[in-house]
């Protein structure tokens, strides 16, 4: 199992949230939260955010795409997300990072989706 994982992070570029992960930090978030509010707080933490950029941000359509900076190399990696009502009008949130330049993100992309799952979180007031 060391082995997969020290081999993925050499060879994935990228990371998503879905609902059935194997990695719990990933499996995306549901919220019992109205979707504007939601809205606001993922754009308003992609805006305060020193080393992130908001691309676009289209709420009729739920999808919002930023790029961020890494801290020590600065590469620069496409960020989406995809905000909507789920079946029992509670709202969902999914995203997927990629690195544009790099064979292997040496999990880079797992700990954004995870560092920003939480902290969302924790703007929420949502408890893990």
């Amino acid at each position: 199992m060391v082995a997969r994982g020290f081999w993925e992070a050499l060879t994935q570029n990228s990371a998503q949230t879905h609902e059935n992960a194997e990695d719990s930090r990933l499996g995306g978030r549901t919220y019992m939260v109205p979707f504007a509010r939601v809205w606001d707080e993922i754009v308003s933490m992609i805006e305060s955010h020193q080393r992130w950029r908001l691309i676009r941000a289209d709420e009729a359509t739920g999808l919002i795409h930023a790029e961020a900076t890494t801290r020590v190399f600065r590469f620069v990696d496409d960020v989406r997300f995809k905000v909507k009502l789920d079946s029992n009008a509670l709202t969902r949130v999914d995203m997927w990072s990629a690195s544009r330049l790099r064979r292997g993100d040496l999990g880079t992309n797992a700990r954004r989706i995870a560092r920003f799952c939480r902290e969302l979180d924790r703007r929420l007031g949502i408890q893990p």
